[in-house]
């Protein structure tokens, strides 16, 4: 299972490993959609994929889990009692989502990953097991570099051109035609009385990259910030670590995995950091590290 903050996608995999069954839903971070909607989502899910591979519960040997939120103790054993409910006596693991895209992307889960959509994060381990944790605050706390961030750089973006503050910018009418708006005083009651979700704010991330592919100044200036922010993040885990030479590096999120000028700017301003980061992979479904996990409690 593979908990996002903005989409969940559970697989079933018989013996052997081969994927027999998938149910791709809503996202089950609780800590943002709250903790009754993150378990009805998860156990919605877990029942769709079982169906598609034409079993049910009682056939389940082992659960890995990657859930978005779950980083403290108090975290885990919300989820623990979830479990013993949900699926009594089966064996399971529960990490977070960062943790999870290191085992689905790293030789031996040893190096980096970094997690960049919704929210954002940063993981790594050394090769005596250490494990260090850097962001994934969450929106308000942090989650630096994020969809969330570079969203909401942007609409600050478009009130500040608006204002007379910044330059104009194509993502004034880039945002507001994706809301279908006729003016940036439309973003007011878009943002406020709508209460526009972090996951609707971090879509904007992709008209960012957009807008920058095509050269647009306020754009770049946003992406430099952001990936700075990712860049320091994934600095402070190495330093922490000790990490040396080429570090493995895993990458998982939306925002950096489909947005090119967001991947190309991030190695950019790593490279700026003095580390070196060798093989540095997209991972787009790191739900199969979770099966990793599963697999290793059979």
């Amino acid at each position: 299972i593979d908990g996002g903050g903005s989409k969940t996608t559970v697989l079933v995999a018989d013996a052997a490993g081969q994927v027999i069954g998938r149910c791709d839903a809503g996202g089950s971070n609780y800590q943002t959609v709250g903790l009754p909607q993150a378990l009805a989502t998860l156990d919605d899910a877990i029942d769709r994929a079982l169906d598609a591979a034409g079993a049910d519960r009682s056939r389940i040997a082992a659960v890995g889990l990657g859930l978005a939120g779950v980083d403290r103790p108090e975290d885990q054993r919300l989820f623990n009692e979830w479990l013993h409910h949900a699926l009594p006596g089966i064996p399971a693991q529960i990490v977070n989502d960062a943790q999870l895209l290191l085992a689905a992307g790293t030789p031996d889960g040893y190096g980096v990953a970094l997690i960049c959509g919704t929210g954002a994060n940063c993981v790594g381990r050394n090769q005596a097991g250490t494990m260090i944790r850097v962001d994934g605050w969450g929106h308000v706390l942090g989650d630096a570099g994020s969809g969330h961030f570079i969203g909401r750089r942007a609409l600050q973006a478009v009130m500040r051109a608006f204002d007379g503050r910044l330059p104009s910018t194509q993502l004034t009418e880039m945002i507001l035609g994706h809301w279908q708006l006729s003016s940036p005083e439309g973003l007011i009651p878009r943002i406020y009385q709508d209460e526009a979700s972090p996951t609707e704010i971090a879509a904007l991330a992709r008209l960012v990259d957009a807008a920058a592919t095509q050269g647009d100044a306020v754009a770049l200036a946003i992406l430099q910030e952001a990936t700075g922010q990712l860049a320091l993040s994934v600095a402070t885990v190495v330093r922490r670590l000790k990490l040396e030479g080429a570090i493995p590096c895993a990458l998982g999120g939306g925002v950096i995995t489909r947005g090119q000028h967001i991947y190309d700017a991030f190695l950019a301003a790593i490279e700026n950091e003095g580390i070196t980061l060798a093989p540095v992979t997209k991972v787009f479904d790191p739900v199969h590290g979770a099966l990793r996990l599963a697999a290793a409690l059979c």
